[in-house]
């Protein structure tokens, strides 16, 4: 199955080296480049791609708006690109919609590996990653943990375990040792969680349970 990308960025030589590298590969096909965020959101309601690599800062409509109308427009998924090294942009491309964040100066096969990834509906971001994340950002905003952590009452006692361990950045494995069960429990375990959560990947899963107080920002992995 080919995987159909959208490669956004403003700058032309950086826009068609993207698209050049993956073009290249037997199982991806670039059927669209734009300039701008709006020409990438139109490009992807015409032509319905599975990822769209989206520049944060476009002119027009820049990436994170752009992002946050793709995420909510269908099943394409987004990963963003920057020369930007900003915690505060990977923060903000998360909550937008984002499944996974890339420097500019990324590898080659690190970006191929990215694009595979996403569109197998995985997220991008190591889970050490985003919870380095979460940890920084969520602490900086207030909220009410008693009341966002109404959310959760959906959950079984065993899903809410699950979601603890996500926010702590564990792999599948690591949660299966952890609740002494199958690693195809735990991949079940965590579809009920994204599900019941209306959550597209781990990466949001992390957001939530430090948003909803199940973990509190700042608490070391493992705690």
């Amino acid at each position: 199955m080919t995987i159909r990308v959208v490669v956004a960025d403003d700058q032309e030589l950086v826009r068609s080296g993207f698209a050049m590298i993956l073009d290249a590969q037997e199982d991806i096909e670039v059927v669209a480049e734009a300039g701008d965020g709006a020409a990438a959101v139109a490009a992807v309601e015409r032509l319905a791609p599975d990822v769209a690599l989206l520049d944060v800062r476009m002119p027009v409509l820049d990436g994170i708006e752009a992002c946050r109308a793709i995420s909510a427009g269908g099943a394409c998924r987004t990963v963003m690109l920057t020369t930007f090294d900003s915690d505060e942009y990977v923060y903000e491309a998360l909550h937008a919609g984002a499944s996974g964040f890339l420097l500019k100066d990324v590898r080659r096969d690190d970006l191929v590996h990215a694009v595979r990834v996403v569109a197998a509906g995985e997220s991008l971001l190591a889970p050490s990653v985003a919870r380095r994340l979460i940890e920084e950002y969520t602490a900086a905003t207030v909220r009410a943990p008693a009341l966002c952590s109404e959310r959760l009452e959906v959950l079984t006692a065993r899903e809410r375990e699950t979601l603890l361990h996500l926010g702590r950045g564990l792999s599948n494995a690591e949660i299966a040792a952890a609740l002494v069960v199958s690693e195809h429990t735990v991949k079940s375990h965590v579809g009920n969680v994204l599900a019941k959560l209306g959550l597209r990947d781990r990466i949001q899963a992390v957001i939530c349970a430090y948003e909803t107080g199940l973990i509190a920002a700042g608490t070391p992995s493992g705690e």
